[in-house]
């Protein structure tokens, strides 16, 4: 058997199956007598080489054979209904963001970015204006976007929003932005593709921090780019081959072993994140409460159109600094972490950061895999302790 016919995979019918063993049977191989089903991380800077280049891997800046089974897995899962959806990883999830900005404007063109979108953001608007090109922004709640889309090349989408849990109309602003000859693109770390699928709702890109949700175990920093355009795939490949924003094999490997246990990961994660914030929503001192799983959430309306499951991240508010501070040290069960999407239980105050238009007491709350009694406990109890202190 030669390397492409073992790295093409098995011919499924990838839409007829269901989320878990799309899950599981992501980019696996075609079996290999005697080999393992997911082969191990392919170390190499280069591969034997002799004649003309004209095979699949050369260098290893360019392709490993580890990344590759890996962007079948993503592709699989973002777009499993589509042919020629092209997935690319990179180091991480800025690295995959930057890619798609850095790649597709150029000096004059505008981009429309989110005003409350990742935090991470404001850096590359920075950069973005050194590069000669104007930087727009407005609020991702109630298509906000769409009142500076004019004569833009690239609409930069992120919804839910991280951290205020706002949610856009998809469908809608890809119509009016492809209306007006603008490409979009869609940070859907938070859904990841088991709570929406971008391409499906029209988006050129679809773009995530695979550090959080879909590797789930806090361990791998790693992102990616799906989009169905062979164009647009070569331009974002070539940014990548450019400034090597490359995962090591290592990472790429243990990210598809992770892949395996997604749904699981996400279906337990979502269903204590409701009946946590259901819960939430009965206690006197806690406002702003926002989930897009709660009936009566601003943006659940929108969320339910576009998506299948609401994620992992709850959001609320407590009187002030000092409380939410006291509440994080109370818990036991919850790490103090900055990420989300993990199989444990992290919380932070997120305006110890800065660059959040959040007050002094709002905590973002990413649900882990916990007994979901057992957290909820964790989190009452914290909550009776801080607010027991003058």
């Amino acid at each position: 058997m030669t390397h492409e016919e073992h790295a093409s995979g098995p011919d499924r019918k990838a839409a007829a199956l269901g989320d878990g063993t799309r899950a599981v049977r992501a980019g696996l191989p075609e079996p290999v007598k005697y080999e393992p089903t997911l082969p191990g991380p392919v170390f190499a800077a280069h591969f034997h080489l002799p004649g003309e280049p004209t095979g699949p891997y050369a260098y290893g800046r360019d392709e490993n054979p580890t990344w590759t089974l890996l962007e079948r897995a993503i592709g699989e899962l973002e777009a499993p209904e589509e042919e020629g959806v092209e997935t690319l990883v990179f180091a991480s999830g800025m690295a995959a963001i930057s890619a798609v900005l850095l790649s597709q404007l150029k000096s004059g063109d505008a981009v429309v970015l989110p005003t409350d979108g990742y935090q991470a953001l404001p850096l590359l608007h920075e950069q973005l204006r050194a590069y000669g090109i104007e930087v727009r922004t407005a609020p991702t709640g109630g298509d906000g976007q769409l009142a500076v889309l004019e004569g833009a090349r690239l609409l930069w989408i992120e919804t839910p929003s991280n951290p205020g849990l706002d949610v856009c109309d998809i469908r809608r602003l890809v119509r009016e932005a492809h209306a007006a000859g603008a490409l979009v693109a869609v940070d859907n770390t938070l859904a990841t593709p088991l709570g929406q699928r971008p391409l499906e709702l029209g988006a050129d890109f679809s773009v995530a921090s695979d550090t959080k949700g879909m590797t789930g175990h806090g361990d791998v920093l790693l992102g990616h780019v799906s989009c169905r355009d062979p164009e647009r795939a070569a331009e974002v490949r070539r940014w990548r081959k450019i400034v090597g924003a490359i995962p090591g094999p290592m990472e790429a490997w243990l990210a598809h072993r992770s892949l395996a246990t997604l749904q699981l990961r996400i279906d337990r994660q979502c269903a204590t994140a409701l009946e946590l914030a259901r819960t939430l929503a009965g206690r006197a001192d806690v406002t702003g409460l926002r989930y897009p799983g709660l009936p009566d959430d601003p943006s659940h309306a929108v969320a339910v159109r576009q998506m299948r499951r609401f994620g992992p991240v709850v959001s609320f508010e407590l009187a002030d600094r000092k409380r939410a501070e006291r509440f994080l040290e109370e818990l036991r069960l919850v790490d103090d972490a900055t990420s989300f999407g993990g199989v444990r239980s992290t919380a932070e105050r997120r305006g110890r950061w800065g660059g959040d238009a959040v007050a002094e007491g709002f905590i973002r709350f990413s649900v882990g895999a916990e007994d979901p009694e057992d957290l909820i406990a964790d989190v009452l109890h914290a909550l009776d302790a801080a607010g027991s202190t003058g």
